[in-house]
């Protein structure tokens, strides 16, 4: 009957991890799921309490920060909203400067504004560099060999 008691520690350690998430209290409970184990095989309390100490330790300080490592190793962040559109071309629509101006970005038109308060005509590509609110801030295309400007990708007409 003393099994129950250990499993039922484990199991509530399990449930309270999933709440916390930091992997400790899963290697607890792994230490008294042994702890369970030393009871069937009819160990004194002393002892199961003594393996169920040194497991829990062992995990610890062994495989937790293995699992720690493995898993913050395969945590990739994408970019998303307006963070995403930095780095896209854009064309403009309505001549952009310093301060105002119209460019079609992925699709839509925002308002724009050049990052070096220069000035661009309507149908110059550019680069957004920043997003600023609901202002997209760009800059040309660098000129290519042939000193025409492209979309990264596009071949100049």
């Amino acid at each position: 009957m003393g099994w129950l008691w250990w499993v039922g520690g484990a199991l509530t350690l399990g449930i309270l991890e999933m709440l916390s998430l930091d992997l400790v209290l899963i290697m607890f409970a792994g230490g008294a799921l042994a702890g369970a184990l030393a009871y069937a095989l009819g160990a004194p309390v002393a002892v199961q309490i003594l393996v169920a100490a040194l497991t829990s330790t062992a995990l610890l300080v062994l495989l937790r920060p293995w699992l720690l490592r493995h898993l913050k190793g395969r945590v990739t962040l994408t970019e998303t909203n307006a963070a995403a559109l930095v780095g896209r071309s854009a064309v403009v629509v309505a001549t952009v400067d310093g301060t105002t101006g119209r460019v079609k970005l992925a699709g839509e038109v925002w308002s724009a504004r050049t990052a070096d308060g220069g000035s661009l005509p309507a149908g110059a590509t550019v680069t957004v560099t920043k997003i600023d609110g609901a202002t997209a801030v760009v800059s040309p295309l660098p000129a290519t060999a042939s000193g025409d400007t492209a979309a990264p990708g596009v071949a100049p007409a």
